[in-house]
């Protein structure tokens, strides 16, 4: 099967001429704007759609796909997630990296000691944390932040962190 990026999750409509409103899972969200089609995840399987418009509300991606053009054809899409192929995704920059590619690295102290494996990342206003497995310990909350995050190697499977005082 393909692999695809998920860009999107519908969690409405929008007004009563087919849109849809968008919570983007992407830094850019004009990122949309690039797209000509995307797939919608639905009961298991993908749906290519053709976007015919792209707009902004607040923070909402509003999305118009060809061929709908009232509530009731877009109705059906309300919590679906919209992906793309892995192919046409945007290169990240330095530093950056897909959250899907941070899941399961093993993350390191400064001096190469093993803390834990990184299982979730909370997405907070102001910052991402990634809440790092322990043996026989809580999870550990570390926010991610250059001063706390000094290394990933997505590739290696590896994370180096400081861990800031008093989080131990």
């Amino acid at each position: 099967m393909e692999d695809f990026f998920t860009v999107g999750e519908i969690v409405n409509t929008q007004g009563i001429k087919g849109e849809v409103r968008v919570i983007p899972q992407t830094d850019d969200i004009t990122r949309f704007e690039l797209l000509k089609k995307v797939f919608i995840q639905r009961r298991g399987a993908m749906e290519e759609m053709e976007i015919q418009s792209v707009r902004y509300h607040k923070q909402f991606v509003l999305l118009k796909f060809k061929g709908f053009d009232n509530i009731n054809d877009v109705e059906k899409y309300k919590g679906c997630e919209i992906k793309i192929p892995a192919d046409e995704v945007l290169p990240c920059g330095d530093d950056e990296y897909y959250i899907r590619d941070l899941y399961g690295l093993e993350v390191f102290d400064e001096a190469g000691g093993h803390i834990g494996t990184l299982l979730d990342i909370l997405f907070t206003g102001a910052n991402d944390v990634y809440a790092v497995s322990r043996e026989g310990k809580k999870d550990l909350l570390l926010p991610a932040i250059k001063s706390c995050i000094l290394d990933v190697d997505i590739q290696g499977g590896k994370m180096t962190v400081k861990v800031p005082e008093g989080l131990e």
